[in-house]
């Protein structure tokens, strides 16, 4: 067995051999080696300000994402690169161009965020060399100021990107190829467990070691974009032991295009699912760009946010309604349900202890099918749904319901599919009349709670107008569309 997490902080090579299971990237940061540029904010990965840029080796080739370091855990950073706002300028105080943009834009004004921008418009740089105003726009979702209301740090970006210099400037440049032969030499061969005053934790060398640790360990707590379970430890306070880290696991993170749909391993990303996704399935791409920020997306993974289990969750309503099959696995083999199935209540998953997510198999929308899915959120980026629904309808030739799939995330104590309203839409002719018709029969499918979201009647009609967006932009009419919208 190893005892010690291994990585690289800034230039220098860390090794750890005391680690409590739950200790937080932005304390070790912060208390133990007083790089306090890094800021705690929020502390549930909201703001940003703890922004950090990880690099990691995949398929043997350096990428560095941004990150949320008051929610990523310690024992997630095995054999990876933190790098850190105190990284970017050269030792004789020159500042990096990103750096240098803020200054010359007034990017800052009170300055607590500002490193948690400049290490997003960092990750951007290092990654997109000509961003559009979109593209970094979606860089900055996961950064929140309350100074500068964002333009001068859209426009620092776009600088930068307008003139930018030498790789010369850059410390990651420089450095590339020395840091992926220090990073090749800490991946570790075996099992990493290290035990604390607090607890365990444990890295797994492999999918079979996972599976025979769970089989030892049905009360451990796998983890694996932490950006749930980094809020039961940073707002709960909770205590979790053993914790089993498995975002390093290769054989997790593979996403294959098939001929009939795609399969994506539990530990794939959204980041990293997001460009085969929107080839295939372009909806529910548009969906993961709303899905937090890009640090979130960075780190959340799919089959995270299924095994999760959370009514509120956004992945599932839409792979609820394409018919979404799941993969579990143990010592004792695999075993596929379909999605929906998995769901059993409030907290429950038809999952066994010592049972984990594999991998998901999404069917691609039918040829001849129509597929939405809509989300409802008190503000368009980085929010928690309220309601979430998602819809795949087939029509004959005569534009009849042949069959229908609608799922919604928010409206109960799990996913769940609208099987009564389905009902009463399969075989009728798809126009306004039927659509009018089938409205009252969410009241026999959902319940709806009120909570800070959203209140039960608010859930309830806005479940109901979906459905009635939905028709009318299948049907192609806007300016019917245009005055249901003014409306709701």
């Amino acid at each position: 067995m190893n005892d010690s997490i291994r990585f690289i902080l800034n230039g220098e090579d860390v090794s750890l051999d005391n680690v409590r299971p739950t200790e937080t990237l932005l304390d070790f940061l912060r208390l133990k080696r007083r790089l306090t540029g890094t800021k705690e904010g929020c502390a549930e990965g909201d703001c940003g300000a703890c922004t950090v840029l990880v690099g990691r080796l995949i398929d043997g080739k350096l990428f560095y994402e941004t990150v949320n370091a008051c929610i990523r855990f310690i024992g997630s950073l095995h054999a990876t690169h933190v790098v850190t706002i105190e990284h970017l300028a050269a030792r004789d105080g020159t500042l990096h161009p990103v750096q240098q943009a803020m200054v010359d834009c007034h990017g800052s004004q009170c300055g607590f965020c500002t490193p948690g921008f400049v290490m997003s418009l960092y990750g951007l740089w290092l990654s997109n060399e000509k961003p559009d105003r979109a593209e970094i726009e979606k860089a900055l979702q996961g950064n929140l100021c309350r100074c500068t209301g964002y333009e001068p740090i859209v426009k620092a970006a776009e600088q930068v990107s307008l003139h930018r210099p030498s790789t010369l400037f850059d410390p990651l440049a420089k450095t590339r190829a020395e840091i992926i032969a220090r990073l090749w030499a800490m991946q570790a061969s075996e099992t990493l467990t290290i035990t604390s005053e607090e607890g365990r934790l444990i890295v797994p060398r492999s999918v079979e070691a996972l599976a025979k640790i769970l089989a030892a360990e049905p009360t451990a707590t796998i983890v694996a974009g932490s950006t749930d379970v980094g809020l039961w430890v940073s707002k709960q306070m909770r205590q979790l032991n053993p914790v089993v880290f498995i975002n390093h696991l290769t054989e997790l993170q593979s996403i294959v295009a098939g001929e009939t749909g795609i399969t994506i391993g539990a530990g794939v990303t959204y980041t990293r699912a997001l460009a085969t996704i929107a080839r295939k399935i372009p909806a529910v791409a548009r969906l993961i760009t709303r899905i937090g920020g890009e640090q979130v997306r960075n780190m959340g993974t799919i089959g995270g946010n299924i095994a999760n289990g959370s009514p509120i969750g956004d992945s599932p309503p839409p792979l609820i309604a394409l018919g979404a099959q799941l993969t579990l696995r143990s010592t004792a083999g695999t075993r596929t349900l379909p999605l929906e199935d998995y769901f059993i209540a409030y907290g429950r998953q038809d999952r066994r202890r010592d049972e984990f997510v594999e991998s998901l198999f999404v069917p691609y929308p039918a040829a001849d099918a129509k597929f939405a899915v809509y989300k409802i959120s008190k503000r368009r980026d980085e929010d928690i749904t309220a309601v979430l629904g998602a819809f795949h309808l087939v029509l004959d030739e005569t534009e009849h319901v042949v069959d229908i799939r609608i799922a919604y995330g928010g409206m109960a104590a799990t996913p769940k599919r609208a099987r009564t309203v389905e009902t009463e839409l399969i075989g009728n002719p798809w126009n306004e009349a039927t659509i009018e018709a089938a409205r009252p029969a969410f009241d026999a499918d959902f319940q709806p709670l009120t909570d800070w979201r959203a209140t039960a009647e608010y859930r309830q009609l806005t479940a109901k107008n979906l459905l009635t967006r939905f028709y009318l932009e299948t049907v192609g009419a806007p300016a019917e569309l245009k005055r249901f919208e003014e409306v709701a």
